[in-house]
């Protein structure tokens, strides 16, 4: 190991203390923008999580730190709606502070290929020393009640403590290192939590794989960081790309971490607090239900491997990040949308399709079940070939259910007009295709309990025949160069 230096490692040339990617950096540059409001005296059962399902309502909504949460010292504090707002997202991305919705995606068109292709340039740097490690407590002594975890939602199976955390896995045979947001339920009294690591992700394949392998697995998990890490642990990273080098690509420098005491896997060393241990197949605890991104409790309760924890490290006074989905809006549903638009508009460039003008994976879906893409159609068929394309392809096939292709006059993120389009341009027993038998969730509130997690998904064809398209009906609006100069006219009648 080489010695920890801060002056190496820092996010910011004012926080010389900070390693990289350290929440109390991002928290600073938050503040500074006006886009954090504290809040005092919140229970950690239900009314912390209820205060932020209010804030992700109003629009905009600022991110909230709750400090002196009941039964708990000043100090412990969690954060809420990290990246809930464009100019927050745009400063976790490090793509500026003063982007709107729109300019946000067109920033971070290309982007994502571009951090992929980059991320081998910056590998991890493995340090000795961190904040983190400030106290340090063994596995016996492990009470994770000892931080203020919320009980998020009324029919909560339990108090979640991951929401916004980072697991770390890695591939037994070639040691690649993945970074994944799973949800995590405290159990046994404090000294334990069970991984939901979803089914046919990468984190949840190297966990079976250490199972076959040796019959336990190695995993450490960070529960408060740069908000950076929750972005890159639940979007999909290429396999085979670790997502701290993936997040060391989007801010430009390499990740400082700490090597666990025991499964000698990466902590990041801006962490303000991590564990570390093992999870066994047949070490198993109830978990659930948890509301869940889709709007609704998922399923029932079920046996779940249960982390055997080596080692607690935190800081003093550290900070949760939370991230509780439900109903849409929820506290990263904006941030998948922006992001998951800006992934498939990049997939459907690269797989060398023309005419793409815009895509937008809709909010009210959880920025994955309801996904528009605008087109100008350039050859009969074209509009098909999109739409099925895109219920494919590797950003959107995870737990898609609609995706509606329109004209380019369309916006696909207006869901008014996308909702006009289909009402109007679409023969339901021509332009609805179904597919079957496509990759569902666990999560689906549609799934029957047992079954397999299939789903179907449908293709909309909301675009204007294509053999009509110089005698489809004129649409029924004044110019907008001319709406334009009547708006700079009678603004003042208009407002």
């Amino acid at each position: 190991m080489t010695g920890y230096d801060s002056r190496d490692h820092t996010g910011d040339a004012g926080a010389t203390s900070e390693p990289t990617l350290s929440l109390r950096t991002w928290l600073d540059r938050v503040t500074a923008l006006g886009e954090l409001n504290e809040v005092i005296g919140a229970d950690w059962n239900l009314e912390l999580g209820a205060i932020a399902e209010l804030s992700y309502r109003r629009r905009p909504s600022k991110a909230l730190l709750f400090d002196e949460i009941t039964g708990y010292p000043k100090g412990m504090r969690v954060l809420t709606g990290s990246t809930a707002s464009a100019r927050r997202l745009g400063l976790t991305l490090r793509l500026g502070d003063d982007l709107d919705d729109e300019g946000l995606v067109a920033a971070l068109r290309g982007k994502p290929g571009e951090w992929a292709a980059r991320a081998s340039d910056f590998p991890t740097v493995e340090v000795s020393d961190a904040p983190l490690l400030a106290n340090t407590v063994p596995g016996a002594d492990v009470d994770l009640t000892r931080f203020p975890v919320p009980l998020w939602h009324a029919l909560d199976g339990g108090r979640f403590i991951g929401t916004g955390c980072f697991v770390v896995t890695s591939d037994p045979e070639s040691g690649k290192i993945n970074g994944g947001c799973y949800r995590m339920q405290v159990q046994d009294d404090g000294r334990s939590a069970t991984v939901n690591a979803v089914p046919g992700k990468h984190g949840a394949q190297n966990i079976a794989r250490w199972f076959e392998r040796e019959g336990r697995a190695p995993v450490t998990v960070s529960f408060g960081h740069d908000p950076v890490l929750l972005i890159t642990g639940g979007t999909e990273v290429p396999a085979g790309i670790s997502e701290l080098e993936y997040a060391g690509a989007i801010v430009g420098e390499r990740v400082p971490v700490v090597r666990g005491r025991e499964t000698g896997l990466p902590i990041p060393a801006g962490s303000e607090f991590a564990v570390e241990g093992w999870l066994r197949p047949d070490d198993t605890r109830s978990e659930g239900p948890f509301g869940e991104w889709t709007g609704y409790y998922s399923g029932s309760r079920r046996p779940l491997p249960t982390l055997d924890i080596s080692w607690l490290h935190y800081r003093d006074d550290c900070v949760q990040l939370g991230a509780p989905p439900g109903k849409p809006p929820h506290d990263y549903s904006y941030m998948r949308t922006v992001m998951k638009s800006a992934m498939v508009h990049d997939d459907l460039v690269r797989a060398g399709v023309q005419g793409v003008r815009s895509a937008w994976a809709h909010e009210a879906g959880g920025g994955r079940l309801f996904v528009a893409v605008a087109i100008s159609q350039r050859y009969a068929g074209h509009s098909r070939q999109v739409g099925h394309l895109t219920a494919q392809l590797p950003a959107a096939a995870y737990m898609n259910r609609y995706v509606v292709v329109v004209d380019e006059d369309i916006d696909p993120a207006n869901l008014d007009e996308v909702i006009w389009a289909m009402s109007t341009r679409t023969d339901p027993e021509r332009d609805i295709d179904v597919i079957g038998r496509t990759w569902g969730s666990k999560l689906d509130p549609m799934l029957q309990e047992g079954a397999a997690p299939f789903n179907s998904r449908a293709v909309v064809d909301a675009c204007r025949p294509y053999e009509r398209l110089d005698s489809f009906p004129r649409v029924s609006e004044s110019d907008p160069a001319y709406l334009r100069e009547i708006a700079d006219r009678w603004g003042e009648a208009l407002r």
